[in-house]
């Protein structure tokens, strides 16, 4: 795990950390520690001057798996994000219908308008949301780091498998401290 540099044009992606996902058992780590973790990294980028941001979901692919079940409409406030992110007025705020957060979103495009050229990702889980919107930023050529104290999934096999094996084939893994320490050294 390593976590070299960021970019002077670096974004903090928030992935899902929504009232929807809230109360669900994660591991490695709870969703409150997460959103913990989470919001040390937005308060440091926002104090860096640098973009912060919210993804969350509201709708799911119409393709079939072999996971998927009946479409259901999400309850109300499903896809709102939860506290301190609900209520960061400086965040830019994306809604996906699909797992990783570039698809059909803009997000790409208001990334390269604000001069961004690497992505910090967290949020859930690992195995879906963080690790698609992980694997799309790479390709897009974006240098991407995840604080992996920032992410957790519905197992801790996933997360593991995900920080594991997959991540450090498309991205820098680290910690959220790891990438705190080089905010802290840059300005």
């Amino acid at each position: 795990m390593t976590v070299s540099a960021l970019d002077t044009g670096t974004a903090l992606i928030v992935i899902d950390l929504q009232r929807g996902l809230a109360e669900r058992d994660l591991a490695p780590f709870a969703f409150s520690d997460v959103v913990a973790n989470v919001a040390a990294l937005s308060d440091a980028f926002h104090a860096a001057d640098l973009p912060v941001v919210i993804v969350t979901v509201d709708d799911v692919p119409p393709g079939r798996t072999d996971l998927s079940g009946p479409r259901a409409a999400f309850p109300d406030g499903w896809s709102d994000a939860v506290s301190p992110f609900a209520d960061d007025a400086r965040a830019l705020r994306v809604t996906k219908q699909t797992p990783g957060a570039f698809t059909a979103t803009g997000l790409h495009e208001s990334l390269q308008e604000r001069g961004v050229t690497q992505v910090v990702v967290v949020g859930v889980s690992t195995s879906v949301g963080v690790e698609m919107t992980v694997r799309q930023a790479f390709e897009l050529g974006y240098n991407v780091t995840v604080a992996l104290d920032g992410c957790s999934d519905s197992e801790g096999t996933r997360h593991e498998y995900s920080a594991t094996a997959v991540l450090p084939r498309v991205a820098e893994t680290g910690l959220s401290a790891d990438v705190l320490a080089e905010l802290a050294r840059r300005a």
